[in-house]
């Protein structure tokens, strides 16, 4: 069986070395009979995701091109730290390309053995969907407190006033730009409102006292003639 190994030292674990990993992994390859094809050591965080742990996502990537059979790693928390729900999502891309998921310390938490892999894999998503639901009800709840006070939550109502001063921005001629320039309001919301109002898109005005492309093209062709006049006068 093709095996590659992960291992990972958060940069915060001082005097934490992955070789302390690595060796007794390694001999427990050499003792199952199987072969190390490749290694990925990480120096991060583990609640890091794939793009702050570049050797997670390269093993990642090698599973996805079926380079090895099985990963083994130290612990579940080597692997991810990031909560059950993403860890779940890993070990489910693993299982998805055929590659089983084996830990050195917590054998039941495997999914090489064809007996408790379903199992594993069930149990763990499972508690993802709880933490979810956990996750989800301390938001609400989160948000049910200032609700409770009287505080308005989200982006505050286009009000009247804020309709009628738009109104008049643009009834003065004003592009959609332009008013949102002048108003201080997103463009978006000034194309929303003023659809809703009946009034249709104006090109962007012109600023006054910039030069145009044809007058900048006039002034710098006298500069090239007049360079080239003067290098003519030259005594040769």
């Amino acid at each position: 069986m093709r095996v590659a190994i992960y291992a990972r030292v958060s940069t915060q674990d001082r005097g934490q070395d992955p070789e302390n990993q690595l060796g007794q992994l390694r001999a427990w390859c050499v003792a199952a009979g199987y072969q190390i094809v490749a290694e990925f050591v990480d120096h991060a965080s583990g609640s890091k995701g794939t793009d702050k742990r570049p050797q997670f996502a390269a093993m990642l990537d090698a599973a996805h091109r079926r380079q090895f059979d099985l990963l083994l790693v130290w612990s579940l928390d080597r692997l991810s730290r990031e909560g059950m729900v993403p860890t779940i999502g890993h070990l489910q891309r693993l299982a998805a390309v055929g590659v089983t998921f084996h830990s050195y310390t917590e054998p039941l938490l495997s999914t090489d053995s064809e007996i408790v892999r379903d199992i594993v894999l069930a149990v763990m998503a499972s508690l993802a969907k709880m933490e979810r639901q956990k996750i989800s009800e301390r938001t609400k709840a989160g948000l049910e407190r200032p609700r409770a006070k009287g505080k308005r939550l989200g982006r505050a109502p286009f009000s009247a006033t804020n309709r009628a001063e738009l109104r008049m921005v643009l009834d003065s001629g004003m592009s959609w730009h332009a008013a949102s320039v002048a108003t201080s309001f997103a463009y978006s919301t000034v194309r929303k409102h003023a659809r809703q109002m009946g009034y249709e898109p104006r090109n962007r005005e012109v600023v006054l006292g910039a030069p145009s492309q044809e007058e900048t093209l006039m002034v710098a062709r006298p500069e090239r003639s007049q360079s080239r006049q003067s290098s003519n006068e030259r005594p040769h």
